[in-house]
Parts: C-alpha cells; structure tokens; sequence
C-alpha cells in the first residue's frame, strides 16, 4: 500500500555496469595512495606487504558474499537498514539509520571531501578556512547533480571512474616501466625495518582501504536485471579492486622498495616525483581528486536511501519517505545529508585537522553496525527460515562467522587508535537512543 506523502517508488533504473562503477568507484578512493606506506611499515617484507592485500581482498569477498545473500533474499532501497530491522526489530534499525545519517555517512562525505579541500588549498590558499571551502563546495556540487535524477548521478559516477581507473593504470605502468632517476631515489628517506610485525595492524589500515563494498545493499532494488544478479555485482567489484589494488601496490614496490615506502608520508607523490618530476607530482595530485570526487558522488548517491527508507517507517521522518518520481531520486534526503556534512565540515574546520576528526568520528560507529549486519544473517536464518533465498552464503555458518570477527577486530581497534573524536560519535549515537523514545 502506497503511504501518504510518497510522490513515487524507487525504479529498477540501475544497470549491472552502473552498479559495478558505484561499488568499486566508493572503495578505491584516495586510501590507495595514503595507506601502502603505513602497511609497508607494519609487515617490514615484500612479501608479506603484498600477502596482507591479497588477505584484505579474501576477507573483503566474504563480507561481499554475506552480504550478497542478505540483498538477494530481502532487497530493499534501505539496505542495512532494511536487514537489521528484520533482524533486530524497529528499535535498533532506528538507530543505525540515525547513525548513518549523523554520523557513518555524513562523516564519510566529509571525511572524503576534506582530502579534496586539503590538496586544492595547497594549490589556492585563500585564507585559513581555504580547505574546508573547497570541502563544502565538493558536497554542494554533487549533491545538486544527484538531485538531478539517477542517470545523473550513475553518468556523473561512470565519468569519473573512468578517469580515475585511467589515472591508476598510468600509476602501475609508471611504476613498472619508468626507472627512478637514481638521484631523485637516494634523497628518499629510508626507513630502518627490523624482523618486528604488526600485521594485526597492517590489515587495520588494509580492510579500512577496502571499506565501501556493502553499500551495494542500498541499490539492490533498482537494479534492472534484478536483485539476484547482486551476486554477480559484488563479486566481481571485489575481484576488481584486489587485482587494482595488488597492482598498484607492487608497482610502489618495484620502484620504490619496501624500506622507502614504510618511510614515505605520500607514496604516490614520492613514486612520481622520483619518475617523472614535478609534472608527475601534479598529475598524482589530479589523480587523487579524480578518486576522492569518485568515491563521495557514490557515498552521497547511497547515503540518502537510508534516509528514505527510515523516512517510510517513522512519520515523524515522513518528509524524507518521499521519492521525486521525474528525477527518480529522494531529494530531501539528499538535501538533509548535505546539510549535515556540511555542518560536520565546519566542525571539522574549527578542530584545524578536519580529516583526522572526521576519521575518529565515524571508525567506531561504523564498524559496530558492520559487524551487527554480520550477524543479522545468522539472526535471519533461524528467525525466518521460509524466506526464498536465491543465493545461499557457502559454508554456512564459517564464512559469516570469519566476517563478523574481522569486523570485531576492527571495532577493538578503531576504539583503541583513534582519539576524542570516537568519544563524540559513540555519544551522538547514544543521543540517538534517546530520541527514538522521543519519536516512537
């Protein structure tokens, strides 16, 4: 039954190829570039370096294929949200679509558009708010053209992937085929390894780099060829970014060598400059912009199904249910998620460091909602046994259970590295418990 202030239903508009574009277009953002050399110092051998990103790309597929059973059995615009409130009742799928909107989501688009603002403000440094400018700007433009309609978002989504994916494979050919200028490669900085470890650690920084993958449980009921084929969807982005990923990381060791890069504060700058000079420092710097815009067009694309789902479901929400049938978007979810990462990049720009805030803000949050979708396919198996599931998750119950205690591991240590900032989001989540008392 159609619920009053709905304009419109979400359309299976989506094709196999868009849906591939936003997944993998989410996860390889700007980390690719950021996070080698903190794995590199962690696992101190090549071999090693390398092991962890192939392990990083397992663990990722077996999220992937949990999450492959949950959104062909139950596909929803509200993805998690749909699963959790099945699995654990309306009470706690509030809170999550409470902690994707002010927290998870929202501090993702800032988070990703305050590495944007950093490099453009190096280039125009307009004042001393110059980075979060630039930031703001970066969410006011895509949200407007997500506003415009899905062929928009998906066609503004397809073009930048493509840049972005062009942008990588110049960085792998670089690093392969261009040999460093030995003087260039003596001025780097060298790091002392010894047989020391932590690659507990390494895989932190490695599944944070292939975080973005489950938002694919947000488009599943507008993919066109059916939510079945989300199977399909998930596995081969996985597969995708791996093979990007393993690439790229032993192009930055060819070149490089394990001992620079665990040194390296920017591997990729420092792989260009060592290659192709300045020139290929700016070319690394466009790269980056390509990859983040990339990855935050998708976020807010996602972002805003959560919003309209918790819409449907809570009247005092009902103005975000609404589905703008010509655009085929729900635009006032979309304005209400720019306006809150809005508000967290100016909270961003008083702390001074706005992309470590943002990180310490959204880690812990994040990945207890993860490991809570884990278990809900465990929770939905028993609970609703009848429910028809086109794919079945293989080694039942191993493979959800490996998931779910990656995702612990990485709520411990989100918990346990990040500062202040976990404090505040771990309360704004709390005030969201609060407010569901306020709105039931």
């Amino acid at each position: 039954m159609k619920k009053s202030g709905d304009s419109s239903h979400p359309r299976p508009l989506i094709r196999i190829v868009d849906a591939i574009a936003i997944i993998v277009g989410i996860v390889v953002g700007a980390g690719i570039f950021r996070t080698p050399s903190l794995v590199a110092a962690n696992t101190g051998s090549p071999e090693l370096f390398l092991f962890v990103w192939l392990l990083g790309g397992g663990i990722s597929l077996v999220g992937a294929l949990c999450y492959a059973e949950l959104s062909t059995s139950f596909p929803n615009t509200g993805g998690d949200y749909h699963f959790l409130m099945r699995a654990f009742g309306k009470r706690f799928a509030f809170l999550f679509a409470w902690a994707r909107l002010s927290i998870i989501q929202t501090g993702s688009i800032a988070l990703l558009a305050y590495i944007i603002g950093d490099y453009v403000s190096q280039l125009y440094p307009i004042g001393t708010y110059a980075s979060a400018f630039f930031a703001a700007l970066v969410v006011v433009t895509l949200t407007a053209i997500n506003i415009l309609g899905v062929t928009f978002g998906t066609g503004t989504q397809k073009l930048l992937f493509a840049f972005e994916f062009i942008g990588t494979v110049c960085v792998i050919v670089v690093g392969f085929f261009i040999h460093p200028e030995p003087g260039a490669l003596s001025s780097l900085p060298t790091a002392s390894l010894d047989n020391s470890t932590a690659v507990g650690l390494a895989m932190v920084f490695v599944l944070l780099t292939f975080g973005g993958w489950n938002e694919a449980g947000y488009i599943s009921a507008e993919l066109r060829a059916g939510s079945r084929k989300m199977v399909q969807v998930l596995v081969i982005s996985i597969l995708l970014i791996t093979v990007l990923y393993l690439l790229v990381n032993w192009a930055f060791l060819h070149a490089l060598g394990i001992e620079r890069m665990a040194a390296s504060e920017a591997v990729g700058i420092d792989l260009m400059r060592v290659t192709l000079g300045e020139p290929g420092v700016f070319l690394i710097g466009v790269l980056v912009v390509m990859a983040t815009l990339t990855s935050i067009n998708a976020t807010i694309f996602t972002g805003a199904r959560t919003n309209y789902a918790l819409g449907r479901d809570f009247k005092v929400f009902g103005w975000l249910g609404k589905w703008h049938s010509e655009a085929s978007s729900p635009v006032n979810a979309l304005l209400l998620q720019g306006g809150i990462a809005l508000a967290l990049i100016c909270l961003g720009a008083l702390t001074r460091d706005g992309f470590q805030s943002m990180v310490d803000f959204t880690a812990p949050v994040f990945w207890f909602f993860f490991l809570a979708t884990g278990v809900s396919l465990i929770v939905l198996r028993v609970k609703e046994p009848q429910i028809r599931r086109p794919f079945k998750v293989p080694l039942y119950p191993l493979t959800p259970l490996v998931f779910c205690g990656s995702c612990g591991y990485l709520l411990y240590s989100s918990l346990a590295y990040t500062g202040i900032g976990a404090l505040v989001g771990v309360a704004v989540l709390a005030l969201g418990t609060l407010f569901f008392f306020v709105v039931r």
